[in-house]
C-alpha cells in the first residue's frame, strides 16, 4: 500500500470480511467521519467501542473496530513504505494493520546505530505527519523500535508525555530478555499475542490522557493469577521488586478478575490509610470512578453488600467490619461468596491475628499478594503464630520479578552505597565494631551528631545535583532525630546553610528501633489511636515531650510554606502527612527526617539520596535503600545511600536474599576509582577522534561529527557519575576542568547546529540524536550569578578585565541556559558598562537594559510573523503561568491574518519555537537578578 488512499480502500474492505457485512460509499464515508476526531487517548477509547452509521434503508447499524473478546478473530495484515504527506512528507517502515487500521507502527534502524534514533524519529513523524488526511495513524497503539539487535516497544501517548525512559524490552516469562529483531517478532509480533496486548493490557490512565502498556514481568503475573482464578481455588503471590509497578500489574489483574461472573467482588486490601487514598486515587486515574473511596469502616460495608464490583480498603478496616457486632448482620451474607483478596506489600500486614480471621470469615475467598520483598524463614518476625514466611500464608510463587532483573532491564536504578566513619578511631573502635557499641553512649555522642549534620550540608548539593532531586535522613530513634532536627535548625538560623527541612515521627513511648527488620514499619506509622493506620493494635503514647517537639517543628514548617498544621487533631495531622509527601515529590523539601515513616511504600522519582544513621535489615534495608533508585531522566544515574553506621553485613546479607550475593555488582555501584579510571578511558577515545578542543572545527562530515557527539556525551555521563562522590576532585582524572569546558562549548556549539537545521527542516543525521542537555545545565549560573561577576569586572584593573570578561564568556557558553542570553550579555558589557561608574548600580542598570531589549524582541516577533501584541504577550503569559505550550488555536488566534488551513501546522509550530526561545531567553534563569 502506497498511500491513504490504498489505506482507505483496504480498510473498507478489512471492516466488512470482519463484520460479515457490506458497506455502501456512504456507510464508509459515515464510519471514517465518526472516527476521525480527537487525539490519540480519544481514538484508543473509538477503536474499543462500537462505531454507529444509518445504512442506505434508513437502518440504524453499528460496526465493531477490533474484537476484544476473542482477540485472535481479527483481520492481520503487515505493509511497508506508507507514504504520508503532512507538514512534510514522511515514508514509515512498516506497518500492523488490524482490520484495517494501522496499530503497530515498526520504526527499523541499521545495526550500530542507537535505538533513539528510532524512538526520536516516532517522534519527529508524530509532529509531522501521522495526524495528516484521515489521521489513521493516529490509532497506532504501540510501537516498535529496533536496530536489529536491539528491540524495544512502548505504548502511543502525546509527545510530551513520551520518554526513551518508558520503552521497554520483551521477554520470556523467566525474565530472560528477547532482543534480536527476528526473535522478537517470533513472539511479540504474533497475531494472536499483539492482538491480545491491544485488547487486555493497554491500560487508559484518565487522568494523564495517555495510554499505558504492560511490561513483559506484569503481564506474566497477570495472566498466571487470572489462570489460577480460572481453574483453581489455590492461593499465590507474585514477588516484584520495588519499584516495578506494582499498583499498575495490580489494577490489571483486578480489572480482569471483575469481568469473570464466577468472582463476586474484588477487594484490594492495603495496610495504612494512606495507601488506602493514594492507592484509590491511581485506580480512578487509570479507570475513572472505578473505586468510591472507603472512608470508614460503615462506607466499606455498605460497599461490601452493595453492587461495587471493585473495593479498595485497609486491612484495619476489613477487621473491624468482621469483628463488630454492628456490622457482622450484613457482612455474614459474604462469608461464603467468591471474593478474590488481593494484599499489596503483603510482606508487612499479613502476620498477625488479623490475617488469620480474615481467612476463618471468608470461607469462599481465595488470597492473592504482592510484595517487593517476601518474608522468608530468614527474615521472619515471630508472633502468637511463630515465625510466618510469604510462602505459608500465600502458597504457590506465581512469578518473581527481582531487582537484579529490574536493574538490567532499567527498569530500576544501581545503588551507589558510601559508609562514612563518623567518629575518630580511638580506644581501639573501629568502624567495623559499630553494631557492638554502647548505642547511647557513642552512637548520639553530640560531638558524631554535628559531624553527621556537618557532612550533610556539606556535601547536600553534590548529592542531589544542586538540589535537583530530594533527599531522606532515616535515624535510629525519635530522641535522636530531635537532637537532629535541632542541630540543622540552629545552624539555619545561625547562617549555615539554607537547605529546607521537614520531618515527620509517630509521638508514642519510644521503642527499640527492632533492628528496622521491618516490624517497625507495621507499628511505627501514625501512632496515635486516633488515626489508626498502622497494622496491628496499637500501643499508647508515652512520653508528652516528644509530641510537643514535632508540634514546634510543624510550626517551623507552616511557617515557610505558609500552611496551618497541628498534632492537635488526628485529620490535620494526616493532611500533613499528605503535604511532606507532596512537597517532597514536587522538590520543596530538601531534607526531610524519619524514623520509619516514608521508608516503605513511598515513590517519588526525585528523590535519590537515603542518608542512614540507623540499623536495617533485610527487607527493611531494601525496601529504605529503595526509595531512592526510580529512574527519571538522565542526570539521575543511580539511587545515593550514604551510610554514618557500618551497614556492609547487613547489606550483603539483604542483597543475599532477595536476588544472590554473586549480582551484587549488578545492583551496587563500583568504587570512585573505578569510576575515575573510566572516565581517563573516555578521555583517550575523546583524544583519537578530536585530539584538540580546535580539531572539532575540523571534523569532515556530520558521521565525524556525531561520533565526538558520542564520546562526549560518555564523559559527561561519567562526570555526572564521579561528581555525587563525596571525594570527587577534578585533579584525579586525566583531563583538566578547563579541558573538559572547552570541549563542552563546542559540544553545544553543534547541539545548536542540530537544532538550526532541525527547524529548517533539513534532514540531518545529528538531528534525532539526544544530547542529553540535563547533564549539562546547572542551576548556580543564572543571571543573578553573571552580574555578579560582572560586578568584579568593573572593579577590578585593565588587564584583569580582559581576562575575567574572557572567563564570564566561557561560562555563559558552557551552559546550556546561559548560551541563548550569551549575545545580549556580551553587548551589555561591551555598550553599557564602561558608563557605569559604581559596580552597585549594575543591577539596576542590567534591568533597565533587559526591559527594553524584551519589549524590543516583542515587537520583532510581532512584526516578523504579523501577530496582535497584546494577545502575543498574554500568550507568553500563560505559558509562563501554566507551563504548557500554547495551543494550536491560540497561536493562530494572535494572527493578524489567519495562514490556510495547509499551512496551519507550520506556522503555529514555528511562532511557538519563537515564544519558548523568547521566554529562555528573557525570562528562565533570570530570577534573583
Amino acid at each position: 500500500m502506497k498511500d491513504e488512499n490504498d489505506l482507505l480502500a483496504n480498510l473498507k474492505s478489512q471492516l466488512e470480511v470482519h463484520n460479515k457485512t457490506e458497506l455502501s460509499e456512504n456507510d464508509f464515508k459515515q464510519i471514517l467521519n465518526f472516527i476521525n476526531k480527537g487525539n490519540v487517548f480519544e481514538r484508543a477509547k473509538i477503536l474499543r467501542d462500537r462505531v454507529p452509521y444509518t445504512n442506505d434503508k434508513g437502518e440504524h447499524k453499528t460496526i465493531e473496530l477490533i474484537n476484544q473478546i476473542h482477540w485472535c478473530q481479527n483481520q492481520f495484515q503487515v505493509t511497508h513504505q506508507v507514504t504520508m504527506e503532512g507538514s512534510y512528507k514522511n515514508r514509515y517502515d512498516v506497518t500492523v494493520l488490524i482490520n484495517g487500521l494501522p496499530l503497530v507502527q515498526i520504526e527499523l534502524k541499521r545495526r550500530g546505530l542507537e535505538l533513539k534514533e528510532a524512538f526520536n524519529q516516532t517522534n519527529r513523524y508524530e509532529r509531522h505527519s501521522y495526524w495528516a488526511g484521515h489521521g489513521l495513524f493516529q490509532f497506532i497503539q504501540i510501537f516498535v523500535i529496533s536496530n536489529g539487535v536491539n528491540t524495544k516497544y512502548y505504548a502511543n501517548s502525546p509527545i510530551k508525555a513520551r520518554s526513551f525512559k518508558q520503552t521497554f524490552y520483551w521477554s520470556d516469562v523467566n525474565n530472560k530478555l528477547i532482543t534480536q529483531l527476528a526473535d522478537f517478532t517470533d513472539v511479540f509480533l504474533e497475531p494472536c499475542h499483539i492482538s491480545k496486548m491491544i485488547t487486555k493490557y493497554i491500560v487508559s490512565h484518565e487522568s494523564d490522557k495517555i495510554l499505558m502498556v504492560l511490561r513483559p514481568y506484569q503481564f506474566y503475573a497477570v495472566e498466571a493469577i487470572v489462570e489460577r482464578v480460572q481453574t483453581t481455588r489455590k492461593y499465590g503471590y507474585i514477588w516484584h521488586t520495588t519499584g516495578s509497578g506494582k499498583t499498575l500489574t495490580s489494577f490489571k489483574t483486578a480489572q480482569i478478575l471483575t469481568n469473570f461472573p464466577k468472582v463476586h467482588k474484588v477487594i484490594f486490601v492495603v495496610d495504612r490509610r494512606d495507601l488506602d487514598y493514594q492507592t484509590t486515587k491511581e485506580f480512578n486515574a487509570f479507570s475513572k470512578g472505578s473505586i468510591d473511596g472507603t472512608n470508614n469502616t460503615n462506607t466499606m460495608v455498605k460497599q461490601m453488600v452493595g453492587d461495587n464490583r471493585l473495593i479498595v480498603t485497609t486491612i484495619q478496616k476489613l477487621n473491624t467490619a468482621i469483628s463488630k457486632n454492628r456490622y457482622l448482620s450484613r457482612m455474614e451474607t459474604l462469608k461464603e461468596k467468591r471474593i478474590v483478596f488481593i494484599f499489596d506489600e503483603c510482606h508487612r500486614s499479613q502476620f498477625g491475628k488479623t490475617h488469620e480471621d480474615i481467612k476463618k470469615f471468608f470461607t469462599g475467598s481465595q488470597m492473592f499478594g504482592f510484595t517487593g520483598t517476601p518474608i522468608f524463614e530468614k527474615n521472619a518476625g515471630k508472633n502468637e503464630y511463630g515465625k510466618r514466611t510469604t510462602t505459608m500464608l500465600f502458597d504457590k510463587k506465581l512469578h518473581q520479578y527481582v531487582i537484579t532483573d529490574a536493574i538490567r532491564d532499567e527498569n530500576v536504578l544501581k545503588f551507589s552505597i558510601e559508609y562514612i566513619s563518623t567518629f575518630k578511631k580511638k580506644d581501639h573502635i573501629l568502624d567495623i565494631d559499630v553494631e557492638a557499641i554502647d548505642e547511647a553512649g557513642v552512637m548520639n555522642a553530640p560531638e558524631r551528631l554535628n559531624n553527621i549534620a556537618d557532612y550533610i550540608i556539606t556535601n547536600h548539593n553534590r548529592k542531589t545535583h544542586s538540589r535537583e532531586f530530594t533527599s531522606i535522613f532515616a535515624v535510629s530513634s525519635v530522641d535522636t532525630l530531635i537532637e537532629y532536627y535541632k542541630l540543622f535548625h540552629q545552624k539555619k538560623e545561625a547562617g549555615e546553610h539554607n537547605l529546607r527541612l521537614a520531618t515527620i515521627f509517630s509521638y508514642q513511648a519510644n521503642e527499640d528501633d527492632k533492628d528496622a527488620i521491618g516490624n517497625a514499619f507495621i507499628d511505627d506509622e501514625f501512632e496515635s489511636a486516633e488515626l489508626s493506620i498502622a497494622a496491628e493494635p496499637q500501643v499508647k503514647y508515652g512520653s508528652q515531650h516528644s509530641r510537643d517537639y514535632l508540634e514546634e517543628f510543624i510550626g517551623h514548617y507552616n511557617k515557610q510554606f505558609s500552611t496551618n498544621y497541628t498534632t492537635k487533631d488526628s485529620q490535620s495531622f494526616y493532611n500533613y502527612y499528605n503535604d511532606v509527601a507532596k512537597r517532597v515529590k514536587h522538590k520543596q523539601i530538601d531534607v526531610l527526617l524519619v524514623v520509619n515513616m516514608f521508608l516503605t511504600g513511598f515513590d517519588s522519582k526525585t528523590l535519590n539520596t537515603l542518608y542512614v544513621d540507623k540499623n536495617l535489615k533485610y527487607h527493611g534495608l531494601i525496601q529504605a535503600y529503595s526509595r531512592t533508585n526510580r529512574i527519571l531522566n538522565e542526570l539521575k544515574s543511580q539511587g545515593n545511600i550514604v551510610c554514618f553506621r557500618n551497614l556492609k553485613g547487613a547489606t550483603d546479607d539483604a542483597i543475599s536474599l532477595f536476588s544472590n550475593i554473586n549480582a551484587k555488582d549488578e545492583i551496587i555501584m563500583q568504587p570512585y576509582e573505578v569510576y575515575v579510571a573510566k572516565f581517563n578511558q573516555a578521555f583517550i577515545a575523546l583524544l583519537q577522534i578530536t585530539p584538540t578542543v580546535n580539531s572539532v572545527n575540523d571534523l569532515q562530515d556530520e558521521e565525524k561529527e556525531l561520533e565526538f557527539i558520542k564520546a562526549f556525551r560518555e564523559l559527561m555521563r561519567l562526570k555526572n557519575v564521579l561528581a555525587t562522590f563525596t571525594e570527587f576532585d577534578f585533579s584525579d582524572l586525566s583531563m583538566d576542568e578547563q579541558n573538559f569546558e572547552d570541549y563542552k562549548s563546542k559540544y553545544l556549539d553543534l547541539y545548536d547546529k542540530a537544532k538550526s537545521s532541525h527547524q529548517k527542516e533539513k534532514v540531518s543525521i545529528l538531528g534525532d540524536v539526544d544530547f542529553e542537555l540535563e547533564l549539562i545545565h546547572r542551576d548556580e549560573i543564572n543571571v543573578a550569578y553573571i552580574l555578579k561577576l560582572l560586578a568584579k569586572l568593573k572593579d577590578s584593573t585593565e588587564e584583569e578585565q580582559e581576562k575575567q570578561k574572557k572567563e564570564i564568556i566561557e561560562i555563559m557558553s558552557g551552559d546550556a541556559q546561559m548560551r541563548s542570553k550569551r549575545e545580549l550579555i556580551e553587548r551589555f558589557i561591551q555598550e553599557n558598562l564602561p558608563h557605569i561608574d559604581d559596580s552597585d548600580n549594575i543591577p539596576e542598570e542590567f534591568e533597565n537594559y533587559w526591559s527594553k531589549e524584551r519589549l524590543l524582541a516583542i515587537e520583532n516577533l510581532s512584526k516578523e510573523e504579523n501577530l496582535d501584541v497584546e494577545k502575543l504577550q498574554e500568550v507568553i503569559g500563560n505559558y509562563l503561568f501554566t507551563e504548557k505550550k500554547p495551543l494550536r488555536d491560540e497561536i493562530i488566534g494572535m494572527m493578524n491574518t489567519r495562514p490556510s488551513l495547509k499551512e496551519r501546522k507550520t506556522v503555529a509550530e514555528r511562532v511557538t519555537d519563537k515564544i519558548i526561545g523568547f521566554v529562555e531567553t528573557f525570562i528562565n534563569g533570570i530570577t534573583g537578578s
